[in-house]
């Protein structure tokens, strides 16, 4: 193994307060590095192509949590629904809605982060604050038992201003702040707000993530 997985584990795990949990994004890296932070105790990991994940569940330890990190089509939802534990980029009702049939075929409910769109690149996907207050508002979400809505996740801009990703991640946390007050204050289970890459997760812990993914600097380059 070319790279030090393992002391790379170790030394972002060091970075990450007490009630961090580390997402380590594995998509495009192969079972070895896997294994190898897998042996450090790491079980949470993150991937974002359905066939590649589908590939690594079937070859993996059975324990670990998978997360589904991309963009992801409604089409696609059917294949992952009966293992995946959450679904971190939910971006539409059509997307919740077929997360909820799908899950219900397998007797299980999916855990989701609704994705915000905060940051200025047009590219980025997610819901902007007042769709994803529609959303809520209008309280379809609320008849889905196959779904669990645990938090929020956005992408801060790919930008070298600290002041501006600082400030799109205060903005995440206010907004979670205020949904939490308005639609999930009886739900401890909505606690999450995953901010934070390979590149800003230091920034983000202290603009009040809770959930970090880092993948780049724990498995190197990632090899296409």
């Amino acid at each position: 193994m070319e790279y030090d997985v393992k002391g790379n584990l170790r030394e972002v795990l060091g970075n990450l307060p007490e009630g961090v949990r580390l997402v380590a994004i594995s998509k495009f890296h192969p079972n070895e590095y896997i294994e190898a932070a897998y042996k450090e105790g790491q079980r949470v990991f993150g991937e974002s192509h359905e066939q590649e994940l589908a590939r690594k569940v079937e070859s993996l330890p059975k324990d670990i949590e998978w997360h589904f990190i991309g963009h992801l089509q409604t089409n696609k939802v059917k294949y992952i629904a009966p293992y995946i534990a959450m679904i971190e980029a939910v971006d539409s009702l059509k997307l919740l809605k077929e997360i909820n049939k799908q899950a219900a075929k397998h007797d299980r409910v999916v855990k989701v982060l609704l994705e915000l769109h905060i940051a200025a690149e047009e590219t980025k996907y997610g819901l902007t604050l007042d769709a994803c207050r529609q959303l809520l508002e209008e309280g379809e979400w609320k008849e889905m038992k196959n779904v669990q809505i645990c938090g929020l996740m956005m992408m801060a801009s790919h930008v070298d201003d600290q002041h501006q990703i600082a400030s799109e991640f205060d903005t995440a946390a206010r907004f979670f702040d205020e949904v939490k007050a308005k639609y999930f204050a009886d739900c401890p289970a909505f606690c999450e707000r995953s901010w934070g890459m390979s590149h800003d997760y230091q920034l983000a812990v202290q603009h009040g993530s809770t959930m970090v993914r880092v993948g780049t600097t724990i498995f190197g380059p990632r090899v296409y």
